[in-house]
């Protein structure tokens, strides 16, 4: 009787499980209001953008496209697509990932030359077999898709570039941009000028969740460098069922506890979203007890039934969210 057994015990396992909520069991949450909500303060205006869509009764996957766009193609902007800081050899490289309530997904990585990374993403998910395109092979395939070449490395990112070859010995250090020298004055660790990414998370009125996540990554990085922000599960995950999470900080940490899968899989087994930001903040800062000083590690996640929720390492970190009722900044709790 060992398949009777067996079948019983998966049964039990089951039956263990604690229940979802009838709309995150769906992945439809019946009357949903449309809820879009993205990382750092900048955030404000990516979602500006997405709500358009939204509000248009758009999907959600063309809203956090259309979201992810805005900061992309700041020139301000120094963690993000046109403008962001270069590797340690001077070239910006871009990583950029989009993923969809069905689980369609889409990434580039150490793409050059093109603004818009997370739209090459998309065009990935919507026009290949695969999920992943890297460096050259990446280029060619947005060419061929009609994005335009475009220099990324503006003067002002040149001039820091500049400026760190001089103290740096050559060698990526990580959030060299929370130093002095590139933070503003009296900004904390974990503030809106010193981060490395944005993430970007929507629900429409049909209860279909998407996410985007897109970053120049860690200023002056080793050429080839990859953070957590194109990877499926590390910088983003959507699952329909049950949320949507992305992260913002050292990808490498992100990486480390498939921070964004994570988040969502705490959420399936009944944590809150922001219950769910904090222990997979915790799992890192237990890897590494000094991290609540030298580590920037953030999480904001958004449940099937709109309820959402940020949890960061250091203080500072704030999340923007925007619905019906207005757009509003808020700082996520953490653990210091």
């Amino acid at each position: 009787m060992p398949l009777r057994r067996d079948f019983l015990r998966l049964l039990g396992l089951t039956a263990a499980l604690p229940a979802l909520p009838a709309a995150a069991a769906s992945g439809i949450a019946p009357g949903s209001q449309p809820v879009v909500v993205s990382t750092w303060n900048f955030g404000e205006t990516a979602n500006a953008a997405a709500w358009q869509v939204l509000e248009s009764r758009g999907s959600a996957l063309d809203a956090v496209e259309a979201g992810a766009r805005v900061p992309e193609a700041d020139p301000d902007n120094h963690s993000v697509g046109l403008g962001g800081y270069p590797d340690r050899d001077g070239h910006v490289t871009l990583d950029a990932c989009v993923m969809d309530h069905l689980g369609n997904l889409g990434s580039v990585a150490c793409l050059e030359e093109i603004v818009h990374a997370v739209s090459v993403a998309r065009r990935v998910m919507e026009k290949t077999p695969h999920v992943l395109l890297v460096g050259e092979g990446a280029l060619q395939f947005a060419l061929a898709e009609g994005f335009e070449r475009q220099d990324l490395l503006t003067p002002e990112a040149a001039a820091a570039w500049r400026q760190w070859q001089e103290t740096a010995e050559y060698r990526p250090q990580p959030n060299i941009e929370r130093s002095n020298r590139y933070r503003m004055p009296g900004e904390l660790p974990g503030g809106e000028t010193n981060h490395d990414t944005i993430g970007i998370l929507a629900l429409d009125g049909a209860g279909h969740l998407a996410g985007a996540c897109t970053t120049s990554g860690m200023a002056f990085k080793m050429r080839g460098r990859v953070g957590d922000s194109p990877i499926s599960g590390a910088g983003l995950f959507v699952d329909g069922e049950v949320g949507a999470a992305t992260a913002t900080g050292v990808g490498e940490e992100c990486l480390r506890i498939c921070g964004s899968h994570t988040v969502v899989e705490l959420m399936r087994h009944g944590r809150s979203p922001e219950q769910a930001c904090r222990e997979a903040v915790e799992r890192i800062a237990r890897r590494h007890p000094a991290s609540r000083d030298d580590l920037q590690m953030a999480f904001v996640a958004l449940r099937s039934d709109g309820a959402l929720g940020g949890y960061s390492l250091q203080p500072g970190f704030n999340f923007a969210i925007r619905t019906a009722s207005g757009s509003r900044l808020v700082e996520a709790p953490s653990l210091r």
